[in-house]
């Protein structure tokens, strides 16, 4: 396994996220990657060998394997964390796609004072709705596999015996499971860590729907505030000129007198 591969999208992904979304990509990487692909793939094995059935009927162990396990849990979780960790990257594109465009905007106008974005890594007009169906999509993911696993194998536990009686198996016979505790403790616990995935997101989904609207309510305040200022201003502009014109008009200086002198 490329741990440094793992690294760079870790670090790469998380420099564009929220507080929920690292703690998302802690999550998934090292409770749900690593355990999966240093222990998870070592308990289950090879799980048809490990099956065994009381009887010598041909055919009837393939089939009894295949009733009670249609899917393997291996290749449903590797689907659901290749399915879960890809629409992080989409973000990073857009990051990517934000910033060669900013370049080329410069390069055309040929001043690098010249910005197109505040900051491309801010998640404002379409990286803020990318992020967020990015968010929706992964609670769906990890949604409708945590419904798949319990509605293929009826739930989540593992029976240490299991009864077969599927044909070409002469009568009921009694099928075996290998290491059905450990097994069951490894689901429950990936079962458990897709949940508290999906109530990060949904957190997350909050948190930034929650900001962006505290966002517009104190940017609509401040526009008024300003109009409020601005009308005032003007006001006291006219008053001010209103009794300038009055100060004016009158006379400064008291009119002569004029006396008649008669003689």
């Amino acid at each position: 396994m490329n741990w440094a591969f793992l690294q760079g999208l870790l670090s790469g992904v998380s420099k564009y996220s929220t507080a929920f979304g690292r703690v998302w990509l802690s999550i998934v990487f090292l409770f749900r990657v690593m355990v999966f692909v240093v222990a998870a793939e070592k308990v289950w094995g090879d799980e048809q060998k490990d099956f065994s059935c009381n009887t010598a009927q041909p055919g009837c162990h393939n089939v009894c394997y295949d009733h009670f396990f249609p899917v393997s849990h291996i290749r449903l979780w590797a689907l659901q964390l290749i399915f879960v960790t890809c629409p992080s990257l989409l973000v990073v594109m857009h990051v990517a796609y934000r910033e060669d465009r900013e370049r080329k905007y410069r390069e055309k106008h040929g001043d690098a004072r010249l910005r197109l974005y505040r900051d491309t890594g801010k998640k404002r007009g379409g990286l803020w709705w990318t992020y967020i169906l990015t968010l929706v999509f992964k609670i769906g993911v990890d949604a409708t596999f945590v419904y798949l696993l319990y509605h293929i194998y009826e739930g989540y536990d593992f029976p240490s015996l299991l009864k077969c009686r599927e044909v070409p198996c002469p009568n009921t016979v009694d099928c075996f499971l290998s290491r059905p505790t450990e097994k069951r403790i490894f689901t429950l616990f990936m079962v458990l860590t897709s949940l508290v995935c999906i109530l990060l997101s949904i957190f997350e989904i909050i948190y930034l729907v929650g900001k962006r609207c505290f966002e517009f309510s104190s940017g609509d305040n401040r526009s008024n505030r300003i109009q409020t200022t601005t009308l005032s201003s003007g006001s006291n502009l006219v008053e001010s000129n209103a009794q300038k014109f009055k100060g004016e008009s009158k006379p400064k200086t008291p009119a002569p007198s004029y006396y008649i002198v008669v003689s």
